[in-house]
Parts: structure tokens; C-alpha cells; sequence
């Protein structure tokens, strides 16, 4: 397939690679230089969102935060002004379920379809191919895309029509903070009791609490490698649309608030960049104390 692809971040860059693995051509647009190993490897740079969409039968965008895929989308040479009849718009970035649906109805107006496919895996598993895709939008849609998202990810579920992507997005995040948050815990108690938290660590993969989570961000708190992976300040956005779309449902999420204070506490210590697995350096705070070190 010819496919435009916007935003070759941290997990976007990988995830062009794996589409060009595939056989596909990539036309990259991104506000940096297009890094030199894409480009080795057959994509061609683009000037704009615009050409990006001229040239793809499947657009794909992949950029941080809601105003970020609206502005690639409808600002000033921006994927509308490139697409025709019958192109499909993906957009796997992590955003708001209520303004997802209002893109997408403008695209599908358009005479295009649009679906919302947010991914969870981080950059380990955009570089491997085993993202999981939450997909939101229309069945015929989603089979033509589908071999695509098979490049990059093995868990791809259809859930539901548009915005439904992004609304289980929301809910992977809750759950992933909450877990980090519990990770954290976890280590720092057995730490401050005495307890090597690499062992420990090593331990508990074996049983019941097992997770992703422990396996890879307990080994990165461990060994206090918090370069990211996925940035604390964008788990901070994601954490806000749940927080937010709670309260129009009219509804309380407790410890997703608990965690996103946590959050709170690492960026006013100027780490928002970081990995969202430093959600310990507050509980060490609070602790007095560090898993390691």
C-alpha cells in the first residue's frame, strides 16, 4: 500500500520502519528532519500533512495529543486538504473519545473513512511489532487496514464504531498507571524491609501478580533506567481525559486521580520527561527512601 504517515516520534519512527519492513511505501511527514535511518530504508520525506494524504491511500498519524491531530488533520495544509474520495485516515495517536467522533464525521463527510486505533505497548513493542490496537470505526475499513496493523501489532481488536478506540485507550491507561503505581509499592516496601527488590522482583514473576508491568518497568525502577519509553507527561494527558470524561458520566475514579497526583509530584520535580515507570520517585519521596541505590 502507499501510505502518508505523520509523527515519527518515539513510537512512530518504529512503527514506519515495520511498515516498510513489510514492503509498503511510506510517504513521512514529521515537524523534525525524518531520521536517516527511515530514509535508508526507502521512506520518502514529505513537506506537509497535505502531501502526506496525497500520497497515501491510508493515512496514518501518530502525534501526541488532541489540538496536535486536529491541527494535522484540518490546519493549514493539513490531511484534509490532500484526501479524496475513498481514502481511509488512521489515527493512532492517544486522544479524546468526544472529539475523535467529531473528526471523525467530518472525514467521513468527506467521502473517506476514519478510524481511531490507539496503541499500548510502548516503545519496546512498537519496535517489535506487538503493539496492542484498539480500533474504533467501520468493519470494511478495518479489514483494509488490517494487514497493516498486523506490522505492528498481535493483539488488534475491533471495539466498537468511532471514539471506542480511544475510549479503551482510557481504560488501558487507568489500568497501567494504577499497576506502576502498585509495582512501585511493591519494590519500595520490600526495599525498606530489607529485601533485595531485584529478588523479590524475580520472585513474584511467578506467580499471581506477574504483569508486563513488574517484568518491565520493575526492572527499570531496579535499575533506575527512566529514559522513556512512554513520557510521564503524556500518561499525565491521558490520565486528565479519564479524570475529565468521569466527570461528565458523573462518576468517581479514586485511585486514578491518587495516581495522577502521583504523576503530579514527579513533573514538579522537573521529570515530566521521563518514563511514566518514575511515577516512584514519589512514593520514594514519601518513603524516604529508593528501591535501589
Amino acid at each position: 500500500m502507499k501510505i502518508g504517515f505523520i509523527g515519527l516520534g518515539i513510537m512512530g519512527a518504529p512503527m514506519v520502519g515495520r511498515l516498510l519492513d513489510g514492503g509498503h511505501q511510506v510517504f513521512a511527514n514529521d515537524l523534525k528532519p525524518i531520521q536517516p535511518e527511515i530514509l535508508e530504508k526507502g521512506a520518502t520525506a514529505v513537506s506537509s500533512a497535505k502531501e502526506a494524504a496525497e500520497m497515501g491511500d491510508v493515512i496514518i498519524i501518530m502525534v501526541p495529543d488532541t489540538p496536535d491531530v486536529e491541527i494535522v488533520l484540518f490546519g493549514e495544509n493539513g490531511v484534509a486538504e490532500g484526501l479524496s474520495s475513498d481514502k481511509i485516515v488512521v489515527d493512532m495517536s492517544s486522544i479524546s473519545p468526544v472529539e475523535t467522533k467529531e473528526f471523525a464525521e467530518k472525514i467521513n463527510a468527506m467521502g473517506c473513512s476514519y478510524l481511531d486505533a490507539p496503541v499500548s505497548g510502548g516503545e519496546v513493542g512498537a519496535k517489535a511489532g506487538t503493539l496492542t490496537i484498539m480500533v474504533g470505526g467501520d468493519q470494511t475499513a478495518f479489514d483494509k487496514v488490517k494487514p497493516l496493523f498486523e506490522l505492528m501489532g498481535q493483539n488488534i481488536t475491533l471495539v466498537g464504531g468511532n471514539g471506542a478506540g480511544q475510549t479503551c485507550k482510557v481504560a488501558n491507561q487507568i489500568i497501567v498507571a494504577l499497576t506502576i503505581e502498585a509495582v512501585g509499592e511493591a519494590l519500595l516496601f520490600a526495599s525498606k524491609a530489607g529485601a533485595d527488590p531485584a529478588k523479590v522482583r524475580k520472585a513474584l514473576m511467578g506467580g499471581f501478580a506477574s504483569s508486563k508491568i513488574l517484568e518491565i518497568h520493575g526492572e527499570r525502577m531496579i535499575n533506575r533506567t527512566f529514559d522513556p519509553g512512554f513520557r510521564i507527561t503524556l500518561h499525565q494527558k491521558d490520565l486528565n481525559l479519564a479524570l475529565s470524561n468521569a466527570r461528565k458520566l458523573r462518576m468517581a475514579l479514586p485511585n486514578t486521580a491518587f495516581a495522577q497526583e502521583l504523576f503530579n509530584s514527579v513533573a514538579a520535580q522537573g521529570n515530566a520527561e521521563l518514563d511514566h515507570s518514575a511515577m516512584v520517585l514519589a512514593l520514594e519521596k514519601l518513603a524516604e527512601h529508593k528501591v535501589c541505590g
